[in-house]
Protein backbone atom coordinates (compact mmCIF):
# COMPACT_ATOMS: atom_id res chain seq x y z
CA UNK A 1 0.00 0.00 0.00
CA UNK A 2 2.11 2.99 -1.19
CA UNK A 3 1.34 6.36 1.17
CA UNK A 4 2.60 9.20 -0.87
CA UNK A 5 2.97 12.27 0.93
CA UNK A 6 2.73 15.79 -0.24
CA UNK A 7 6.14 17.74 0.68
CA UNK A 8 4.76 21.16 2.24
CA UNK A 9 7.93 22.85 1.63
CA UNK A 10 7.98 22.82 -2.11
CA UNK A 11 4.59 24.61 -2.14
CA UNK A 12 5.56 27.52 -0.44
CA UNK A 13 8.74 29.04 -2.91
CA UNK A 14 7.93 32.44 -4.67
CA UNK A 15 7.93 31.11 -8.86
CA UNK A 16 6.55 32.32 -11.69
CA UNK A 17 3.03 30.93 -12.46
CA UNK A 18 3.85 28.82 -15.43
CA UNK A 19 7.34 27.39 -13.53
CA UNK A 20 4.47 26.27 -10.66
CA UNK A 21 1.60 24.59 -13.41
CA UNK A 22 4.73 22.33 -14.94
CA UNK A 23 5.93 21.49 -11.62
CA UNK A 24 2.39 20.32 -10.34
CA UNK A 25 1.71 18.95 -13.62
CA UNK A 26 4.80 16.73 -13.18
CA UNK A 27 4.10 16.16 -9.51
CA UNK A 28 0.69 14.87 -10.30
CA UNK A 29 1.82 12.54 -13.02
CA UNK A 30 4.16 11.10 -10.46
CA UNK A 31 1.63 10.25 -8.11
CA UNK A 32 -0.62 9.07 -10.61
CA UNK A 33 2.43 6.59 -12.20
CA UNK A 34 2.05 5.01 -8.52
CA UNK A 35 -1.42 4.49 -8.52
CA UNK A 36 -1.00 2.77 -11.79
CA UNK A 37 0.85 0.47 -9.77
CA UNK A 38 -1.68 0.02 -6.87
CA UNK A 39 -4.57 1.66 -7.98
CA UNK A 40 -6.21 0.12 -4.51
CA UNK A 41 -3.74 1.04 -2.27
CA UNK A 42 -2.58 4.29 -2.83
CA UNK A 43 -3.14 7.24 -0.56
CA UNK A 44 -2.26 10.78 -0.59
CA UNK A 45 -1.72 12.54 2.36
CA UNK A 46 -1.14 16.56 2.42
CA UNK A 47 -1.13 19.04 4.47
CA UNK A 48 -4.19 20.52 3.95
CA UNK A 49 -7.51 19.51 1.47
CA UNK A 50 -6.34 18.80 -1.56
CA UNK A 51 -8.61 21.05 -3.59
CA UNK A 52 -7.32 23.67 -0.92
CA UNK A 53 -3.81 23.39 -2.14
CA UNK A 54 -1.50 26.69 -2.08
CA UNK A 55 1.44 25.54 -4.64
CA UNK A 56 3.75 28.49 -4.19
CA UNK A 57 3.22 32.25 -2.51
CA UNK A 58 0.60 33.57 -3.74
CA UNK A 59 -0.54 30.29 -6.27
CA UNK A 60 -3.66 28.33 -5.84
CA UNK A 61 -4.72 25.26 -7.21
CA UNK A 62 -7.41 26.96 -8.82
CA UNK A 63 -5.11 28.19 -10.95
CA UNK A 64 -3.43 25.04 -11.95
CA UNK A 65 -6.45 23.16 -12.78
CA UNK A 66 -7.70 26.04 -15.19
CA UNK A 67 -4.66 25.58 -17.41
CA UNK A 68 -4.84 23.42 -20.53
CA UNK A 69 -4.30 19.89 -20.51
CA UNK A 70 -4.82 19.52 -16.74
CA UNK A 71 -8.27 18.69 -16.51
CA UNK A 72 -8.36 14.89 -16.61
CA UNK A 73 -4.80 14.81 -13.99
CA UNK A 74 -7.11 16.93 -12.01
CA UNK A 75 -10.24 14.15 -11.73
CA UNK A 76 -7.57 11.19 -11.99
CA UNK A 77 -5.74 12.86 -8.68
CA UNK A 78 -9.59 13.73 -7.13
CA UNK A 79 -10.64 9.85 -7.87
CA UNK A 80 -7.73 8.70 -5.43
CA UNK A 81 -8.31 8.51 -1.78
CA UNK A 82 -6.66 11.48 0.00
CA UNK A 83 -6.39 12.98 3.45
CA UNK A 84 -5.30 15.07 5.68
CA UNK A 85 -3.24 15.95 7.45
CA UNK A 86 -0.16 13.83 7.86
CA UNK A 87 -0.86 12.30 10.45
CA UNK A 88 -3.71 10.58 10.02
CA UNK A 89 -1.31 7.70 8.31
CA UNK A 90 -0.18 7.64 12.03
CA UNK A 91 -1.35 4.48 14.30
CA UNK A 92 -3.49 5.46 16.60
CA UNK A 93 -2.88 7.05 19.56
CA UNK A 94 0.76 7.86 18.14
CA UNK A 95 1.17 11.61 17.64
CA UNK A 96 5.52 11.05 17.01
CA UNK A 97 5.94 14.52 18.85
CA UNK A 98 9.36 13.83 20.40
CA UNK A 99 11.03 13.39 16.31
CA UNK A 100 11.44 16.48 13.72
CA UNK A 101 13.03 15.99 10.40
CA UNK A 102 14.52 18.89 8.70
CA UNK A 103 16.31 19.25 5.29
CA UNK A 104 19.14 22.03 4.59
CA UNK A 105 17.96 23.15 7.95
CA UNK A 106 13.95 23.76 7.24
CA UNK A 107 11.90 21.45 9.58
CA UNK A 108 10.23 19.06 7.07
CA UNK A 109 6.43 17.29 8.19
CA UNK A 110 5.62 15.63 4.64
CA UNK A 111 8.81 14.02 4.35
CA UNK A 112 9.63 12.91 7.88
CA UNK A 113 6.04 11.45 7.87
CA UNK A 114 6.96 9.45 4.84
CA UNK A 115 9.94 8.18 6.56
CA UNK A 116 7.90 7.20 9.64
CA UNK A 117 5.74 5.22 7.74
CA UNK A 118 7.91 3.67 5.37
CA UNK A 119 6.12 5.74 2.63
CA UNK A 120 7.12 7.89 -0.21
CA UNK A 121 7.26 11.82 -0.53
CA UNK A 122 6.23 13.60 -3.26
CA UNK A 123 7.16 17.48 -3.86
CA UNK A 124 6.86 20.11 -6.80
CA UNK A 125 9.91 20.10 -8.69
CA UNK A 126 10.36 23.70 -8.53
CA UNK A 127 13.48 24.01 -6.87
CA UNK A 128 16.22 22.09 -7.45
CA UNK A 129 17.06 20.45 -4.04
CA UNK A 130 13.29 18.56 -4.37
CA UNK A 131 13.92 17.51 -7.88
CA UNK A 132 15.16 13.76 -6.84
CA UNK A 133 14.34 10.28 -5.74
CA UNK A 134 15.72 10.04 -2.67
CA UNK A 135 16.28 13.07 -0.20
CA UNK A 136 18.51 12.63 2.94
CA UNK A 137 17.09 14.61 6.22
CA UNK A 138 18.23 15.09 9.42
CA UNK A 139 16.19 13.36 12.16
CA UNK A 140 16.27 14.52 15.59
CA UNK A 141 13.99 12.64 18.88
CA UNK A 142 14.46 13.25 21.83
CA UNK A 143 16.11 10.90 24.34
CA UNK A 144 14.18 9.69 27.17
CA UNK A 145 16.74 9.90 30.05
CA UNK A 146 17.35 12.47 32.95
CA UNK A 147 19.84 15.00 30.83
CA UNK A 148 16.75 15.18 28.51
CA UNK A 149 18.81 15.64 25.53
CA UNK A 150 18.46 14.74 21.53
CA UNK A 151 19.80 12.19 19.20
CA UNK A 152 20.65 13.39 15.86
CA UNK A 153 21.09 11.11 12.73
CA UNK A 154 20.92 11.16 8.91
CA UNK A 155 18.44 9.14 7.22
CA UNK A 156 17.13 8.77 3.51
CA UNK A 157 13.71 8.42 2.56
CA UNK A 158 12.45 7.77 -0.48
CA UNK A 159 11.45 10.72 -3.12
CA UNK A 160 9.40 11.69 -6.22
CA UNK A 161 8.66 14.74 -8.25
CA UNK A 162 8.66 13.46 -11.65
CA UNK A 163 7.60 10.30 -13.27
CA UNK A 164 11.24 9.11 -13.98
CA UNK A 165 12.03 9.11 -10.55
CA UNK A 166 8.83 7.05 -9.77
CA UNK A 167 10.63 4.11 -12.24
CA UNK A 168 13.61 3.56 -9.49
CA UNK A 169 10.82 2.76 -6.74
CA UNK A 170 8.61 0.15 -9.01
CA UNK A 171 10.02 -2.91 -7.34
CA UNK A 172 9.24 -1.66 -3.53
CA UNK A 173 5.67 -0.80 -4.83
CA UNK A 174 5.30 -3.80 -7.06
CA UNK A 175 6.47 -5.81 -4.03
CA UNK A 176 3.53 -3.46 -1.93
CA UNK A 177 0.94 -4.03 -4.43
CA UNK A 178 1.26 -7.60 -4.89
CA UNK A 179 1.15 -8.42 -0.70
CA UNK A 180 -2.19 -5.84 -0.88
CA UNK A 181 -3.22 -7.82 -3.60
CA UNK A 182 -2.82 -10.96 -2.01
CA UNK A 183 -4.75 -10.01 1.10
CA UNK A 184 -7.29 -8.86 -0.99
CA UNK A 185 -7.92 -12.29 -2.83
CA UNK A 186 -8.12 -14.30 0.68
CA UNK A 187 -11.53 -12.72 2.01
CA UNK A 188 -13.05 -12.94 -1.75
CA UNK A 189 -15.58 -15.60 -2.19
CA UNK A 190 -17.28 -15.03 -5.71
CA UNK A 191 -16.84 -14.55 -8.95
CA UNK A 192 -18.90 -11.58 -9.15
CA UNK A 193 -16.77 -9.50 -6.08
CA UNK A 194 -13.60 -10.57 -7.73
CA UNK A 195 -15.57 -8.83 -11.07
CA UNK A 196 -16.40 -5.56 -9.19
CA UNK A 197 -12.13 -5.43 -7.98
CA UNK A 198 -10.71 -6.16 -11.17
CA UNK A 199 -10.14 -2.33 -11.96
CA UNK A 200 -8.38 -1.92 -8.12
CA UNK A 201 -6.54 -5.49 -8.18
CA UNK A 202 -5.77 -5.85 -11.52
CA UNK A 203 -5.26 -1.85 -13.88
CA UNK A 204 -3.79 -3.13 -16.31
CA UNK A 205 -5.54 -5.76 -17.74
CA UNK A 206 -8.22 -5.36 -20.11
CA UNK A 207 -11.88 -7.55 -20.21
CA UNK A 208 -14.19 -7.90 -22.88
CA UNK A 209 -17.82 -7.06 -21.93
CA UNK A 210 -19.05 -10.67 -22.23
CA UNK A 211 -16.63 -11.80 -19.65
CA UNK A 212 -18.26 -10.77 -16.97
CA UNK A 213 -20.40 -13.23 -17.04
CA UNK A 214 -18.29 -15.72 -17.30
CA UNK A 215 -16.51 -14.18 -14.17
CA UNK A 216 -20.31 -14.36 -12.30
CA UNK A 217 -20.73 -18.25 -13.01
CA UNK A 218 -17.22 -19.48 -11.20
CA UNK A 219 -17.55 -21.66 -8.85
CA UNK A 220 -15.68 -20.40 -5.67
CA UNK A 221 -13.22 -23.28 -5.73
CA UNK A 222 -11.49 -21.61 -8.92
CA UNK A 223 -12.51 -17.95 -7.81
CA UNK A 224 -8.74 -17.86 -5.82
CA UNK A 225 -6.61 -19.06 -8.24
CA UNK A 226 -8.17 -16.76 -10.91
CA UNK A 227 -7.35 -14.15 -9.31
CA UNK A 228 -3.72 -15.61 -8.93
CA UNK A 229 -3.22 -15.75 -12.04
CA UNK A 230 -4.85 -12.63 -12.88
CA UNK A 231 -2.09 -10.99 -10.77
CA UNK A 232 0.19 -12.99 -12.47
CA UNK A 233 -0.46 -11.70 -15.94
CA UNK A 234 -0.89 -7.94 -14.08
CA UNK A 235 2.61 -8.18 -13.21
CA UNK A 236 4.03 -9.76 -16.35
CA UNK A 237 2.61 -6.68 -18.74
CA UNK A 238 3.64 -4.53 -16.54
CA UNK A 239 7.34 -4.96 -17.19
CA UNK A 240 6.65 -5.76 -20.84
CA UNK A 241 8.71 -4.04 -23.71
CA UNK A 242 7.30 -4.66 -26.92
CA UNK A 243 10.00 -3.34 -28.67
CA UNK A 244 12.58 -6.09 -26.26
CA UNK A 245 9.80 -8.59 -26.29
CA UNK A 246 7.62 -8.48 -29.55
CA UNK A 247 6.10 -12.04 -28.93
CA UNK A 248 5.12 -11.68 -25.65
CA UNK A 249 5.77 -10.76 -22.09
CA UNK A 250 7.92 -12.42 -19.72
CA UNK A 251 5.15 -14.80 -18.11
CA UNK A 252 4.82 -16.08 -13.94
CA UNK A 253 3.18 -19.23 -15.22
CA UNK A 254 2.23 -21.49 -17.98
CA UNK A 255 1.13 -19.19 -20.49
CA UNK A 256 1.09 -20.29 -24.36
CA UNK A 257 -1.27 -19.74 -27.78
CA UNK A 258 -3.82 -22.75 -28.30
CA UNK A 259 -3.02 -25.47 -30.65
CA UNK A 260 -3.81 -25.01 -34.54
CA UNK A 261 -6.36 -27.47 -34.15
CA UNK A 262 -8.55 -25.96 -31.20
CA UNK A 263 -8.23 -22.49 -31.96
CA UNK A 264 -11.91 -22.59 -33.83
CA UNK A 265 -12.95 -22.63 -30.14
CA UNK A 266 -11.49 -19.81 -29.10
CA UNK A 267 -13.09 -16.97 -30.82
CA UNK A 268 -15.59 -14.16 -28.74
CA UNK A 269 -16.93 -11.05 -29.26
CA UNK A 270 -14.07 -8.00 -28.50
CA UNK A 271 -14.58 -5.02 -26.63
CA UNK A 272 -16.42 -3.82 -30.07
CA UNK A 273 -18.24 -5.90 -31.37
CA UNK A 274 -16.39 -7.83 -33.59
CA UNK A 275 -15.42 -11.92 -33.18
CA UNK A 276 -11.58 -11.84 -32.94
CA UNK A 277 -9.09 -14.43 -31.85
CA UNK A 278 -8.05 -14.91 -28.24
CA UNK A 279 -6.07 -18.03 -28.24
CA UNK A 280 -3.63 -17.25 -25.50
CA UNK A 281 -4.47 -18.73 -22.37
CA UNK A 282 -3.19 -20.15 -18.80
CA UNK A 283 -4.44 -22.85 -16.78
CA UNK A 284 -6.25 -22.61 -13.34
CA UNK A 285 -6.40 -25.63 -10.74
CA UNK A 286 -8.76 -27.34 -10.30
CA UNK A 287 -8.44 -28.63 -13.66
CA UNK A 288 -10.03 -28.20 -16.26
CA UNK A 289 -9.89 -24.55 -15.41
CA UNK A 290 -9.00 -21.77 -18.21
CA UNK A 291 -8.36 -18.41 -19.18
CA UNK A 292 -8.38 -17.16 -22.69
CA UNK A 293 -6.82 -13.66 -23.87
CA UNK A 294 -5.74 -11.72 -26.59
CA UNK A 295 -2.18 -9.66 -26.66
CA UNK A 296 -2.15 -5.86 -27.23
CA UNK A 297 0.80 -5.15 -27.97
CA UNK A 298 0.41 -1.66 -28.99
CA UNK A 299 -1.12 -0.88 -25.47
CA UNK A 300 1.53 -2.81 -24.12
CA UNK A 301 -1.33 -5.31 -22.14
CA UNK A 302 -3.33 -8.11 -23.01
CA UNK A 303 -7.81 -8.28 -22.93
CA UNK A 304 -9.58 -11.26 -21.24
CA UNK A 305 -12.30 -12.55 -22.80
CA UNK A 306 -13.22 -16.20 -21.12
CA UNK A 307 -12.59 -17.70 -17.74
CA UNK A 308 -13.73 -20.93 -16.79
CA UNK A 309 -13.93 -24.76 -17.63
CA UNK A 310 -11.61 -25.71 -20.81
CA UNK A 311 -13.53 -25.21 -24.24
CA UNK A 312 -14.75 -28.13 -25.47
CA UNK A 313 -14.37 -30.02 -22.21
Amino acid sequence: MPQLFLNERSCETTADPERVNRAMTEMVKAVLAVAKEDRAGTRLFSREPVNALQLAQGHAIGKWIGTPGTRDLWLRLLRMQTKWPHREAFPEGETYSDVEYRHDGDTVDGLGAAHLTGGLAVSLPIEPRWDADRLTLVREELLDDADGGSALREVEVKHAARPEHVDTHLPWIRRGADAGRQKALEGIRTGTALWGLRSDLFPLLQFTPLAEQHFVELPEVWVRPVGERLGELQDAVSDWDPDRQPISPQWRSYVRPEFEGRRRLCWFPDTDGESRLFDWHCDFLPKPGRMHFRLLHEERTLRIAYVGRKLGV
